[in-house]
């Protein structure tokens, strides 16, 4: 299977269109899941989705999010969920620039990544969607 560009900046807003440039269906091997996360990591980012956008998105979150839970667990009960979100961002080559625009504010992924501003309950859904993990991942245990 091809790996696709990461230079291509725009892409489809129909869903026929998005199939067509990645057909969703289950993630085989690392080369998939590479494709994948690409594609959702473009989705993610972008200010406004299409409601075709945001299907595809959550149809490739869900390929991605079995194949990691298979081959490549997220070990979570020694990290608190900033230090998750670093791993996972890492794991991603995501800056807190990335952080801050996926979240709707480039100024804000550092903010969250130092501890000066805590996560809300809409970044928190965001990062689970993004990242394709469950929201309680980045509740803070007491």
């Amino acid at each position: 299977m091809r790996t696709l560009t990461r230079h291509r900046t725009d892409l489809p807003k129909t869903y026929d269109r998005l199939v067509a440039m990645l057909p969703p269906r289950p993630v085989h091997d690392e080369v998939d899941l590479d494709n994948v996360l690409e594609v959702i990591d473009r989705l993610a980012v972008l200010r406004k989705r299409t409601h075709d956008q945001e299907d595809y998105l959550e149809a490739l979150s869900v390929f991605a999010e079995k194949y990691e839970d298979e081959h490549e667990p997220i070990r979570t009960d020694d990290l608190d969920p900033i230090e998750l979100l670093k791993s996972l961002m890492q794991h991603r080559e995501m800056s807190a620039s990335d952080l801050g625009r996926l979240l709707g504010q480039r100024e804000l992924g550092q903010k969250i990544l130092t501890g000066k501003r805590q996560l809300s309950k809409a970044h928190i859904l965001k990062l689970a969607k993004h990242f394709a993990v469950s929201p309680a991942v980045f509740l803070a245990s007491e």
